[in-house]
């Protein structure tokens, strides 16, 4: 866990940085450290009875609760970490304008949210790979512009929110587009230790904190507040902290190296490097602070689609970091390793008797670093002593064939020495099994890799994964009719966002405001209530709220035929990029994905209903084949998964994709038992769309006959990833 505190440490010295993502598996303590945080923040000086926490020292000219005068009295409090929920909606995260007052008196009512809470301290989002996409956009660009404006039916506000924005996630769930990747300051990837050691250690702690909380802190006292006094005293030296040109060419070497787009990476490792020299109390930033800095920053910048995964090449590091060496030997502003002093020992560099921080008077002591509190009042705290934290993909395992391999009686392939699988001998995906769409920490593979040993770009710390060839885009398939579920970008759906279409009464709170249907509701009450001159009288029950047309995002279901009929090589590579080209297109308008594979003897769920496309193409890349073609359990397999999806996403419309030649062969009586199966899937009143891949001079048209039985339209399979001049939209269900 060094460096997730790292990046908070320094984040808290220099906020301009642009705050922390932190990626990485469950149950690693993600949220327990982000919410530690605050308390090693400096107290906040505000203006008394300002809701938006002005600084007595700058008031905000544009407060709300403003204009502040000079002479106000002033207050102190601790810094706040405010939590934002992931189901939040807008007016909650930005505030909310009382419109009654706003447009019928004149009077600028604000209710701050939580952004206004936040300013002057953190903002801690958990899972923010969940949350929707328009509110991450709203956080970033507050977190950017250091300001939050609220425009709403021509009422304007406008407060200061300066926070530090901390968010976490786990990967299995879902990736964030490269765009909002890109908005934060640093990432960081978290994994549970392996060494059992350490795991002891976490549990006696916890199991302590558990028996008696007031103690354990008091014990941790200490040193917590020896770290806030390093914070603090970072931050008073941050401004005297000089960046020479050797530094400045350095992290731009850097950054061309690793082909990032745009300056924002150059400019966050800057303010991370400065950050890290106050934090070491060096007053000038020398070539460990840059690699340092380059290390937190850089990895996740150079994500360019939802295949490649964040890794930094620490080879390649070092030798962009030599090239602007060498480059000018004699600039008297160069600083290297050797020109450090003693208590100049970067997070890198190993202390026996402490934590990644180092030892030195501005290292860190206390559980972060090899102070006098590193062995803690529980025993030695190992985790920074350079013991493998078990980051996935590092171990070496037995790599699953694309097809190859002794198969199970049941059509499966067995399990070979040294592969963990269940008992039908599929490699087995321990997070699948619970329904939340994880992933394997073992690396696998098949078809094409985006990642491994032979690609420099990448730290060879990922799983392989199946990528799409280039050039290949998948036409765009919606569900019919007019949905209301989650934004996204695939169907219709009334949301809170879009064109308008028409006005209600509210519920409750006003959303959008429709005006012109709120003035026409009041106009004829306004001489019954007195109203001759001046503003217009409105009441609550006047007031109507717009009817908004936009996107959703769907459960799109994959069901693969994985049968003998499709285990062609070449075929089936076909159709690997074409389910590639549709998962590229599912993430692109934020839609969730399941993937069915049948084969042999029946149907398996790869991968259950998940955000995360990159986990659907690891599922997809050690897609065996072969054997015959269970046809009806796949169709009653993709029934249950629906079922389960609606009791647990009931909004979500799914959509489903059946990638098959449409032969049955499994089983008694194949076709009748397929026609069934068909049966009963479009009764369920799940869209469908049958993606037929027969091939060859003599054709059996049965995909046809499935589409028909299905009530669904039909697409040859090179049909669906060639340019098309319109969307497929599928005829509404009966």
């Amino acid at each position: 866990m060094a460096d997730m505190r790292l990046a908070l440490l320094l984040n808290a010295v220099s906020p301009a940085i642009g705050g922390v993502l932190v990626r990485g598996e469950k149950g690693t303590a993600k949220s327990t450290a982000v919410r530690a945080l605050a308390a090693l923040l400096p107290p906040v000086r505000r203006v008394a009875g300002c809701r938006f926490g002005c600084d007595p020292a700058e008031p905000d000219p544009a407060c709300p609760d403003g204009p502040h005068p000079g002479d106000v009295a002033a207050e102190t409090r601790p810094a706040r970490l405010v939590e934002l929920p992931v189901g939040a909606a807008e007016d909650r995260v930005v505030g909310a304008l009382d419109l009654e007052k706003a447009i019928g008196e004149g009077v600028r009512a604000f209710e701050p949210g939580l952004l206004a809470a936040a300013h002057r301290g953190v903002l801690y989002v958990d899972e923010v790979n969940l949350l929707h996409d328009h509110l991450v956009d709203l956080l970033l660009d507050a977190a950017a512009m250091g300001r939050s404006h609220v425009e709403r039916e021509g009422v304007s506000v406008s407060h200061a929110a300066r926070f530090l924005l901390v968010g976490t996630m786990n990967p299995e769930e879902g990736e964030l587009r490269p765009q909002l990747l890109d908005r934060f300051g640093l990432t960081v990837e978290v994994g549970a230790s392996r060494d059992p050691e350490i795991r002891v250690e976490v549990v006696r702690r916890r199991l302590a904190a558990d028996a008696d909380p007031v103690g354990f802190a008091a014990r941790w006292a200490d040193a917590d507040a020896e770290i806030a006094d390093q914070v603090a005293a970072a931050r008073r030296r941050l401004p005297g902290v000089r960046l020479p040109d050797a530094a400045l060419r350095q992290i731009a070497e850097v950054c061309a190296a690793f082909d990032v787009d745009g300056m924002r990476a150059d400019i966050v490792t800057a303010r991370t490097a400065l950050a890290h020299a106050a934090w070491h109390g060096r007053d000038r930033v020398t070539i460990d602070d840059v690699r340092v800095a380059a290390r937190l920053a850089l990895p996740h910048r150079r994500r360019r689609d939802p295949f490649d995964t964040p890794g930094l090449d620490e080879k390649r590091l070092d030798e962009a970091l030599q090239r602007a060496q060498d480059a000018h030997p004699d600039d008297p502003d160069d600083a290297g390793p050797d020109d450090r002093g003693p208590d100049d020992r970067g997070p890198d560099d190993s202390d026996p008797d402490g934590g990644p921080q180092g030892g030195g008077p501005a290292g860190g002591g206390g559980p972060n670093g090899g102070g006098p509190h590193a062995g803690g009042p529980q025993g030695g705290d190992r985790s920074g002593d350079g013991v493998d934290q078990g980051e996935p993909g590092s171990a070496e395992h037995p790599t699953a064939r694309d097809g190859a391999g002794t198969d199970g009686p049941d059509g499966w392939p067995q399990r070979q020495p040294g592969d963990r699988g269940d008992d039908d001998g599929w490699p087995q995906h321990q997070q699948a099994d619970r329904g939340d769409g994880g992933r394997d920490s073992r690396p696998r593979g098949g078809g094409h890799s985006a990642t491994g040993a032979d690609d420099p770009t990448r730290g060879g710390e990922s799983q392989p994964v199946a990528v799409p060839r280039g050039g290949l885009k998948a036409r765009v398939l919606t569900a019919p009719g007019l949905g209301d579920g989650v934004p996204g970008r695939r169907s219709r759906a009334r949301t809170g966002r879009g064109r308008t279409t028409g006005a209600r009464v509210p519920a409750g709170r006003v959303g959008a405001l429709h005006l012109p249907a709120t003035i026409r509701a009041a106009a004829p009450h306004q001489a019954a209530r007195g109203r001759l001159t001046g503003p217009l009288r409105l009441r609550r029950d006047d007031l109507r709220e717009a009817v908004r047309e936009g996107r959703e995002g769907n459960l799109v279901l994959f069901v693969v035929d994985a049968s003998g009929s499709m285990g062609a090589r070449q075929r089936m590579a076909t159709v690997k990029d074409a389910v590639l080209a549709l998962l590229t297109d599912a993430y692109q308008r934020r839609d969730k994905v399941a993937v069915i594979a049948f084969r042999r003897a029946g149907a398996r769920t790869l991968l259950p209903a998940t955000s995360s496309v990159l986990a659907a193409s690891t599922r997809l890349a050690e897609l065996p084949t072969g054997g015959r073609t269970p046809l009806a359990e796949g169709l009653l397999a993709a029934v249950d998964l629906l079922r389960v999806e609606r009791l647990r996403d009931p909004k979500r419309r799914p959509l489903v994709l059946i990638v098959t030649d449409g032969r049955a062969t499994a089983g008694t009586r194949p076709l009748d038992r397929a026609a069934a199966a068909a049966a009963v899937l479009a009764a369920t009143g799940a869209p469908c769309v049958v993606v037929d891949c027969e091939t060859g001079p003599v054709r059996l048209h049965l995909a046809t006959r499935l589409a028909t039985q299905l009530n669904a339209p039909r697409t040859p399979l090179e049909a669906l990833t060639h340019p098309h001049p319109r969307d497929l939209a599928l005829p509404v269900a009966a």
